[in-house]
C-alpha cells in the first residue's frame, strides 16, 4: 500500500510510520535485527535502562496466561554505562530512531539517567517508566500517584534538552488516569506512553504456590487491550491535543487501528515479538492494508476518528 502515507509527527520528533517496539519486549534490538532491519520501524523503544546492573527477580520469570503473559523480569539490565557504550552506539549506526525508557527508584536516579541519555547523540526520544517502587516513599509505586509522577517527570525534563521529547509511560492500576496523565503534561512532559502491564498473579496448580518467583507479574498480551483502548480514550477525551502512545496487546493492523481510532498518534508492539519476530514490520504492512480499506490515505487521518460524530449518508 504505497500510496497510504504512514509518516507520522511524533511530539516534533519525524517517524516513517507509527509503530515501534514496547519496552523490554526485544531488548536493544540486535536480535529482532536478524528478522527485519529494525531502521525501517517509527522507532525502537529499549528495555528500560537503570543506573547501575541489575540480574533482576528471582526465577521464575515468565508464566503463561489466557491471551498474555505475565512477567517478573525486574528490570534486568547492564546499566547505564554498558548501554551508552554499546547498545545505544548500535541502534544509531543501524539508522533506528532510538526511544530509550530510563527507570529509577528515586527521583534523583531518574535525573541522573535523563541528564546522560540526554546528551548522547541520536536519541529520538526518552521514555519515563514511572512504574517503578518510590523507595524514598515506602515503595509506592510514582505512577499510581498524581504528586510523585509529576516530580518525576519534572526533574527528567529538566535534564533532557528541549528538542527531544518526554513520553511518560502511565499505570493502568490507578482510579483516575486521566488525573496521572494531567499532571504528568503539567510537569513537562511531551507526551504520554499508555498503558504499562496490569499487576497480576498466577498459582501453580502442583505447588499450590505463586507460579512467578517474584509473587506479582506484570500481565500483557490481547487480554489487556479492551483496559488499554479505554485509558487511551479517556485521555484522549479529556486532553486531544496530547500526543499518545499506545501499548497493549497489538497483534495485527486492526489492533493497531483501533488505538489511533481511540486516539493515539502511535502504537508500540510488545507481547506478541515472543512468538512472532517479524510482528512490528507486518503490523506497519497490515496497518497500511486496513487504512486503505477505509478509504482513509494516511494514519494521521485515523487519530482520534472515532470521537468525531459520524455523518449520516
Amino acid at each position: 500500500m504505497s500510496d497510504i502515507d504512514l509518516t507520522t509527527d511524533l511530539a516534533g520528533v519525524a517517524l516513517p510510520n507509527p509503530v515501534m517496539t514496547a519496552s523490554g519486549c526485544a531488548a536493544a534490538g540486535r536480535e529482532l535485527d536478524q528478522f527485519f532491519d529494525v531502521g525501517e520501524l517509527g522507532a525502537f523503544v529499549t528495555k528500560s535502562i537503570m543506573r547501575d546492573a541489575r540480574s533482576g527477580r528471582p526465577t521464575p520469570r515468565m508464566a503463561e496466561t489466557p491471551s498474555g503473559m505475565l512477567n517478573s523480569i525486574g528490570l534486568q539490565g547492564p546499566g547505564i554505562d554498558a548501554f551508552l557504550a554499546d547498545d545505544l552506539p548500535w541502534l544509531v549506526r543501524r539508522g533506528a530512531r532510538p526511544v530509550v525508557s530510563i527507570a529509577g527508584s528515586t527521583v534523583g536516579e531518574y535525573a541522573e539517567l535523563a541528564r546522560r541519555v540526554g546528551s548522547s547523540a541520536g536519541v529520538a526520544a526518552v521514555e519515563v517508566n514511572i512504574s517503578c517502587p518510590n523507595v524514598e516513599n515506602r515503595g509506592l509505586v510514582f505512577a499510581c500517584d498524581p504528586g510523585p509522577a509529576a516530580g518525576v517527570v519534572a526533574a527528567v525534563r529538566r535534564e533532557v534538552p528541549a528538542e527531544i521529547p518526554v513520553f511518560a509511560k502511565l499505570s493502568p492500576d490507578v482510579t483516575d488516569i486521566v488525573t496521572i496523565a494531567e499532571s504528568v503534561m503539567a510537569a513537562g512532559a511531551s507526551g504520554l506512553s499508555m498503558i504499562n502491564t496490569l499487576l497480576g498473579i498466577a498459582i501453580d496448580p502442583d505447588t499450590l504456590r505463586p507460579v512467578l518467583g517474584g509473587v506479582t507479574g506484570g500481565l500483557s498480551g490481547p487480554a489487556v487491550r479492551p483496559v488499554a483502548l479505554r485509558c487511551v480514550w479517556q485521555v484522549h477525551a479529556a486532553m486531544p491535543d496530547v500526543p499518545i502512545i499506545g501499548i497493549g496487546g497489538i497483534r495485527t493492523g486492526f489492533d493497531a487501528l483501533e488505538f489511533l481510532l481511540a486516539g493515539a498518534t502511535a502504537i508500540q508492539v510488545g507481547t506478541v515479538i515472543f512468538h512472532d519476530p517479524s510482528a512490528p514490520m507486518r503490523v506497519v504492512s497490515e496497518l497500511a492494508t486496513e487504512l486503505a480499506d477505509r478509504g482513509l490515505g494516511s494514519a494521521a487521518e485515523a487519530v482520534g476518528l472515532a470521537h468525531r460524530p459520524g455523518v449520516d449518508a
